[in-house]
């Protein structure tokens, strides 16, 4: 197997063939795991696929399922902890989407809290924040250690190879098979082929006529160091979030910017980022700015990721166009793609997310 892109889906659907025996080569234009993987916040919203109605929430449900045993392998092969952690989370309802009626149909323990529940569950809060939905399922982890775990997961089983800092320069084709894939001066050969490249994706395939209008989707974020513990519990604002991390430090994200593939941060981007920060919690002005990064979420034209066969192509695949969800999917999405790779029994239907629906 092939697989190009080293990202949170290459990465953990080569760990999942890996262990049922099959051999994998991962190859990736940069670092693995240092793109889109690397920069989110790593929030795991509350999901049941047992109650999931749609095939997005069902793939999250999945994942759901997965996640904490996947997280505890990993650290017991390899001695990493990605800090998975049931944090809980508030979301302010003012900003919610959905509110209580979209948490409810994932199956998620959720409370209605007024304004003075959350205050003494958060001290920390700003007042007048209004009413809030408590998550108590919502779970974190750290992307970085994550993506660490599975790398060495990986490279440990001995049945993985890792080509980095390399690109993909094309594909050899006869009639309807992929039998290569070109890197420099290499070809590389492999039964299947899978193409995990995030925001890239749509570069790989247009040599085949293929387009799926995948657009990189800039989000920036920063962190903050107070120096102690100042709230436990994700914070949730509409499409932004706070992400307190146990050793105090807190995340602030998201913006979503079409700003193609510049990766840079911005003024306007960042502060936005902070008055977010100190207007829910007033204690974080005094906090040190320690770091802003932004990454490139691939984003579909319907929002659902794109996963399965290439129409007209008997060997080729994708993982790709999970925008934000990249990581909380990833399970889910790794576990259907290895047993669609290796012909095995699907653990769920995959129509929903079709390349040609």
């Amino acid at each position: 197997m092939i697989i190009l892109g080293g990202g949170v889906i290459g990465l953990t659907t080569a760990y999942f063939l890996a262990r049922d025996g099959a051999k994998v080569i991962v190859c990736d234009q940069g670092k693995t795991g240092m793109e889109s993987s690397w920069a989110g916040a790593g929030i795991l919203p509350p999901s049941d696929l047992d109650h999931a109605q749609y095939p997005l929430d069902r793939l999250r449900g999945l994942s759901g399922q997965l996640f904490p045993d996947l997280s505890q392998e990993l650290k017991d092969r390899t001695g990493i902890d990605n800090s998975f952690v049931r944090s809980g989370g508030i979301e302010f309802l003012s900003q919610a989407h959905g509110g209580a009626d979209e948490w409810y149909g994932l199956g998620a323990d959720t409370k209605t809290l007024t304004e003075k529940e959350t205050t003494d569950m958060e001290p920390e809060l700003a007042p007048q924040l209004g009413p809030a939905m408590f998550l108590r399922d919502m779970a974190q982890l750290r992307n970085p250690r994550h993506l660490q775990a599975l790398r060495a997961a990986c490279l440990q089983s001995k049945k993985v190879t890792i080509i980095e800092e390399t690109s993909a320069h094309g594909f050899h084709i006869e009639g309807r098979r992929i039998k290569g894939v070109r890197i420099s001066n290499e070809l590389l050969t492999g039964d299947r082929i899978l193409i995990a490249a995030g925001a890239w994706t749509d570069r790989l395939l247009e040599p085949l006529g293929v387009r799926l209008k995948i657009e990189p989707v800039r989000g920036q974020i920063a962190l903050l160091n107070p120096g102690r513990i100042v709230f436990r519990r994700i914070l949730l604002w509409g499409s932004r979030y706070l992400v307190p991390r146990m050793d105090g430090r807190v995340l602030i994200g998201s913006t979503e910017e079409l700003a193609g593939f510049e990766k840079n941060t911005t003024a306007e981007g960042i502060a936005g980022l902070l008055a977010l920060g100190i207007k829910l919690v007033p204690a974080l002005a005094q906090a040190a700015l320690e770091k802003t990064w932004a990454g490139l979420r691939p984003g579909s034209p319907d929002g659902l990721p794109f996963l399965g066969a290439v129409p007209g192509n008997e060997n080729l695949y994708v993982a790709a166009g999970h925008f934000r969800a990249g990581i909380q999917l990833s399970p889910g999405t790794a576990l259907l793609l290895k047993e669609m790779l290796l012909q095995q029994p699907l653990t769920m239907p995959m129509d929903a997310f079709r390349l040609d629906r």
